[in-house]
């Protein structure tokens, strides 16, 4: 534990008290992030910034109020603690405001292997010559690729600090590191450019893809999108690859949060016990998957994180809550709180029988969505459009990329309609998914 931290906070919840509030919260962070991008063989930035900071919340007869600081002397400290409770007994009384009432005592951050001291180990020099490589890697793979949008590597490494006045107190280390690139290509006698991305990003070092990977995947991915044509207005089956299915999942993932149930904000409100997916889907956030990007011990209130169905074979379980949302609906917190809202952990989609390319096998005329653009989600009535790319698909095979269409439908019609998943799951952060077919969208074109 880290002892500095243990003493701010004991001091800082010393004072509040002192101060009239009848119960605070501290939360301590300090972290490093280094990251570099390359471009066309020139470093483009080397950034190296390491950041301390102190969160406070503080409740006066069921009125809250939150302050920070980075400066960490105990000057400002003081100042910050009085300001808090002078602005709490400002604020209006809310009877769900409040810590959480006690839980069970959160794992060890140990058994979860969220620290790697092999990333901190990685000097500058080392770290610069990854990005070149890939993208050294990338430029030399294929003639029709000669641009580059860049290569990045980055490396965080972080600690944190939880304590409260009802004797809570925790903290523990945690690291992370992604590596990525970015491509642009042109065909032969076509002005017109063409580009794609790749990354891999883990905890840990020894998992993180290799600059061959990365860079040959970038390649393949670009490839995908010489010849594109245009296509006409139609309804039919859509497919989306995991990166864009991770998307499609954030936006449920939004739904699902208990501040967007509690103001009325979702098309899910009202509907657990009920049938939302089709049979088979799955949906689970798992705030103890070892190693995961979004895996810890508590989370932003103090309340042990969880493995939470929220889909159960296709019926809505559980909303995911911090305390406040938690209090609003009657339900308990299911470790997702930040002390202002949700956030997820490992939010997926569990991984079906079927492989990718079954899946495109059971296509006759289709789309296979590989790039969305734009924000075209209502939360409130599930409605949903979006600019895509993607491959069109003929007689279960891709047969040309298409570009500047519009895919479009409904959140809820699309859950009941995810007819196939994919087993093809990979994590890249906090939320993620397989391959999934919906049986039926509408894609706009010209």
């Amino acid at each position: 534990m880290n002892q500095d931290f243990l003493q701010i906070s004991e001091r800082v919840l010393k004072r509040a008290r002192a101060a009239g509030a009848d119960d605070a919260e501290v939360f301590l962070s300090e972290g490093t992030n280094f990251s570099t991008r390359v471009r066309q063989g020139t470093v483009e930035t080397v950034t190296e910034a390491t950041t301390r900071a102190l969160s406070l919340r503080v409740f006066v007869d069921q009125r809250v109020a939150r302050a920070s600081a980075s400066d960490l002397r105990e000057e400002t400290l003081e100042g910050l603690v009085r300001r808090a409770v002078e602005r709490a007994r400002e604020a209006n009384q809310d009877p769900f405001a409040g810590l959480p009432e006690e839980t069970a005592a959160p794992p060890s951050a140990e058994g979860l292997n969220l620290y790697d001291p092999a990333l901190e180990a990685l000097t500058a020099r080392e770290k610069i010559a990854l990005a070149r490589k890939t993208e050294q890697i990338g430029l030399e793979l294929d003639p029709r690729v000669k641009n580059s949008g860049g290569a990045g590597f980055s490396v965080h490494r972080g600690e944190v600090y939880l304590a409260n006045t009802r004797g809570f107190q925790g903290g523990y280390r945690a690291t992370s590191c992604s590596l990525g690139l970015h491509l642009l290509g042109q065909e032969p006698g076509n002005d017109a450019q063409v580009s794609d991305y790749w990354y891999s990003a883990t905890r840990q070092w020894a998992r993180l893809e290799s600059p061959e990977e990365v860079a040959r995947r970038t390649v393949e991915r670009v490839r995908r999108h010489f010849g594109a044509r245009k296509l006409a207005t139609q309804e039919v089956p859509v497919v989306f690859e995991p990166l864009l299915a991770a998307e499609l999942l954030s936006d449920l993932f939004a739904a699902v949060t208990g501040e967007a149930v509690y103001l009325r904000r979702s098309f899910l409100a009202d509907l657990l016990g009920q049938k939302v997916a089709a049979e088979g889907v799955t949906v689970v956030d798992d705030g103890l998957r070892p190693g995961g990007l979004g895996t810890q011990p508590f989370d932003g209130e103090g309340v042990a994180s969880q493995r939470t169905l929220v889909v159960e074979n296709s019926v809505l379980r559980n909303y995911l809550c911090g305390t406040y949302s938690a209090r609003k609906l009657g339900r308990k917190s299911t470790g997702n709180g930040t002390g202002d809202g949700e956030a997820p952990t490992n939010f997926y989609l569990a991984a079906g029988p079927y492989k990718p390319e079954d899946i495109l096998r059971t296509v006759d005329r289709g789309l296979y969505v590989t790039r969305l653009m734009g924000q075209g989600v209502n939360l409130v009535t599930g409605d949903y459009s979006r600019g895509a790319f993607g491959l069109w698909i003929e007689r279960g095979q891709p047969a040309y990329p298409v570009h500047e269409v519009t895919i479009s439908g409904n959140l809820r019609r699309m859950l009941q309609e995810m007819e196939m998943v994919g087993s093809d799951l990979e994590f890249r952060g906090p939320i993620a998914a397989p391959t999934v077919k919906i049986s039926a969208m509408t894609v706009a074109g010209t």
